[in-house]
């Protein structure tokens, strides 16, 4: 298995999300990266964010975000 530069620029903008509330989200400025605006358009149309200027993540998203933190804090150690 290996990840292309699409996948890891939806992961690291995934990781942006806030963890610790549902009510929060994020908001893609038009003059970000293009990488980082074609990212959030591509989480939105796999339903994983509710907007494709960031917003919030849907419940895919939210299940998704989990399993991000614990890849993270298991290649961080």
């Amino acid at each position: 298995m290996q990840f292309n530069q699409k996948m890891m620029d939806e992961f690291e903008l995934l990781a942006k999300f806030p963890v610790s509330s549902k009510m929060q989200g994020i908001k893609i400025h038009s003059d970000a990266n293009d990488s980082v605006i074609s990212a959030a358009q591509r989480l939105f149309e796999k339903g994983i964010i509710d907007s494709p200027d960031g917003g919030y993540l849907t419940d895919l998203g939210l299940d998704l975000i989990e399993h991000i933190t614990v890849l993270h804090s298991a290649l961080s150690s």
